[in-house]
């Protein structure tokens, strides 16, 4: 198949299109830098709808990321991209089929997700990311989309989650919110497998995670000793964890900045989460990618810690 990839000068879209490729597929990427192969076609997400001219199916992995402050531009720009972005995008595409890469993160935080299940109510997000990925991937599934909601993808040529985590080091401790929690993590490469299998699936939204969750300590105590940091982990208690978000929010609200610590940063860590896989399963699909096996992939020459 041609098959456009959104976003593929980024993590996800990076190892969708090389696993496209991989497949025997033609890739066009789609985005303002050219994606790691294939052809690369200009599209500014944020405001033109792009060129599909020869595409059958279209993946679409570009999002903007992060924690904006109410009110800021980044907020505004975030919108623009994950909500009229998507809006543009199934325009364009005009029927063809469209697997659209949405997050965990559109669930309710106000409810218990020890098991979450794809009907689980998506409303109260804690911040921009969570709102506009929910507005978004809803025009997708109106539009007759396969939905796609990984949870913190995790794995080589990572842009977000390792260097969050590493900036918070200091001086050979870590402090986590909470006691230890058991979490769902998605390694890039089963989300790249699921890219390319959902095309075959029925429309609507799939959870898509590593077979079985982990315990929060222990797996980000050895993501860090993988590459050379041999930080301590130390609870901090929660509400002195929620108190300080929540002056940081105030904070980055008269500085519009995006805060060091936020609501929904700690609720990603503080809270067992662990996503229902049964529907994407049930497609046939099986993630075959764990913790244990990017560890084992990490290079040899360690990083240097934070300190201060």
């Amino acid at each position: 198949m041609r098959i456009a990839v959104t976003g593929a000068s980024g993590f996800c879209g990076g190892h969708v299109a090389r696993a496209a490729a991989a497949a025997g597929h033609s890739v066009v990427c789609l985005g303002r830098r050219p994606g790691p192969l294939g052809e690369h076609r200009y599209w500014d997400a944020a405001s033109a709808e792009p060129a599909l001219p020869g595409v059958e199916l279209i993946v679409h992995c570009a999002a903007a990321v992060g924690d904006p402050a109410p009110g800021s531009r980044a907020e505004a720009e975030m919108r623009a991209v994950n909500v009229g972005g998507t809006a543009r995008l199934l325009r364009a595409a005009a029927g063809r089929p469209v697997v659209w890469v949405s997050s965990a993160s559109v669930y309710d935080p106000r409810l218990d997700r020890s098991r979450v299940t794809e009907d689980h109510p998506r409303s109260h997000h804690l911040n921009a990311y969570g709102r506009t990925k929910a507005e978004g991937e809803a025009l997708a599934l109106a539009a007759g989309a396969v939905v796609l909601r990984p949870r913190a993808v995790y794995g080589p040529g990572d842009t977000q989650l390792l260097p969050r985590l590493l900036s918070r080091v200091r001086a050979g401790t870590l402090f986590l919110p909470g006691p230890d929690v058991r979490l769902s993590l998605t390694a890039v490469e089963n989300l790249a497998s699921a890219c390319l299998a959902a095309p075959a699936w029925a429309p609507g939204a799939y959870n898509i995670a590593d077979a079985a969750p982990y315990a929060r300590d222990a797996a980000i105590t050895a993501v860090l000793h993988a590459h050379g940091i041999p930080a301590r982990v130390r609870h901090l208690p929660l509400p002195l964890a929620a108190a300080a978000a929540r002056a940081a929010e105030a904070a980055s609200r008269l500085t519009r900045t995006e805060p060091p610590l936020s609501r929904y940063a700690l609720d990603q860590l503080s809270h067992p989460v662990t996503l229902d896989l049964t529907r994407s399963r049930s497609q046939g699909w099986t993630p075959a990618r764990a913790l244990e096996d990017y560890l084992a992939d990490v290079p040899a020459a360690p990083l240097s810690p934070r300190s201060g």
